[in-house]
């Protein structure tokens, strides 16, 4: 039964879901299944490894989705200040500029010992920065020129499925957020049906009724086609059993937006019998479970790994994920005190509106009270 406002455990799984994910499989992003067990053996990866920024390292796909967070919850307090209410697509492309000024060429490295994993190069969608550094450069206007359908388009927007007042709200939310930096409908359609399936999971709702109220959404939108076809092949090869790895490849690589979501919810829909102890699910292994399957694919595997971590966090909670995933994640303090703000600008009761924009300071500015890390530099990604 859903809630009227997000339930905090499971806004706040959501994040910290999403940003283990992306933690856990990105050392082993774009490698070959058989690569991956090369490396790490007949299971596969079962747990954080160094990667190109260390141990329990975010990348550009976790610094995104904190972002929008940040600016929906300062939008809507601006809303409620009195503000420019319908200015919330406009806050989080703001946020996103800000954002790709990281990746300048002529940007100087931080030095070494403050670097802030928010704020630091950690590789990038070529898409994404290019559609970016488009909108920079020309006056008014921020749609895309691209006809890109890529991933980064569906990874960032589950925070877009937290304050809405109903599913169809998200879902249009997300695909408008989609479009700032994607210029093909299938990514704004799965970015509209990702969130309005986060908008079910965190009020309440199971992962199959989720999916299938913001696929009832999706059939209304022209165009949805591809993506109502790569949710169809996830749910049917859901609906057999738990999928193997292999069985996940057959679904795509993930590096397209309907790819990597088919992936996410067909291993979301099968997380129940991940982790089952007798006849009932075990909450704590069902996190360590979905992730190790999600990430351990011949393709996007952070992204795999955020957007499956995303789903079972908003349906399970935080208790879903060991707690040792949780204690590295290198922005661990900085995801909880961003879920707070979440929760309560969210809620039944926000505070009081104060100042410009409100009671919430920008979570994502500035390195002050934030884990350092060492980065060892970045790449574009395909």
């Amino acid at each position: 039964m859903h809630t009227p406002y997000p339930h905090p455990d499971r806004l706040t799984g959501c994040l910290i879901g999403g940003a283990v994910g992306d933690a856990l499989g990105a050392p082993v992003e774009g490698l070959g299944l058989d690569q991956i067990h090369e490396r790490h053996g007949p299971l596969g990866l079962t747990d954080y490894v160094e990667g190109s920024y260390g141990i329990g390292a975010i990348t550009d796909e976790t610094q995104l989705t904190l972002r929008t967070c940040d600016a929906l919850v300062r939008a809507s307090v601006r809303a409620r200040n009195g503000g420019a209410g319908g200015a919330v697509v406009s806050t989080v492309h703001a946020s996103y500029l800000e954002w790709e000024r990281i990746h300048r060429d002529d940007a100087p490295p931080p030095p070494v010992e403050a670097v802030d994993p928010l704020n630091a190069p950690r590789g990038y969608g070529a898409a994404t920065v290019a559609a970016l550094r488009q909108a920079r450069n020309r006056a008014g206007g921020a749609a895309p020129v691209n006809n890109s359908k890529g991933c980064a388009a569906v990874v960032r927007v589950a925070p877009c499925g937290f304050g809405a007042r109903e599913a169809a709200g998200a879902f249009e939310l997300a695909t408008r957020v989609a479009a700032l930096t994607h210029g093909h409908r299938t990514a704004h359609l799965a970015a509209g049906v990702f969130a309005a399936t986060v908008w079910g999971l965190v009020r309440g709702g199971g992962v199959a009724d989720s999916l299938t109220a913001a696929r009832a959404l999706l059939e209304d939108r022209t165009g949805h086609d591809e993506v109502s076809r790569a949710l169809e092949g996830a749910t049917a090869r859901a609906d057999t059993g738990v999928p193997t790895a292999r069985d996940l490849a057959e679904l795509g690589d993930g590096w397209t937006s309907e790819e990597a979501l088919a992936v996410a919810v067909c291993v979301a829909l099968r997380a129940d019998d991940l982790a089952r102890d007798g006849a009932h699910p075990n909450v704590s292994g069902i996190g360590r479970s979905a992730l190790r399957l999600a990430v351990n694919h011949s393709g996007d595997s952070d992204t795999l790994g955020a957007l499956c971590g995303s789903l079972v966090g908003a349906r399970y909670g935080v208790h879903a994920f060991p707690g040792h995933w949780q204690s590295r994640l290198e922005v661990r303090d900085h995801v909880i005190g961003l879920a707070a703000d979440a929760v309560l600008e969210y809620g039944p009761c926000p505070p009081p509106a104060q100042g410009c924009d409100g009671v919430h300071e920008s979570r994502t500015r500035g390195p002050a009270r934030r884990p350092r890390v060492r980065v060892r530099g970045s790449a574009p990604r395909p």
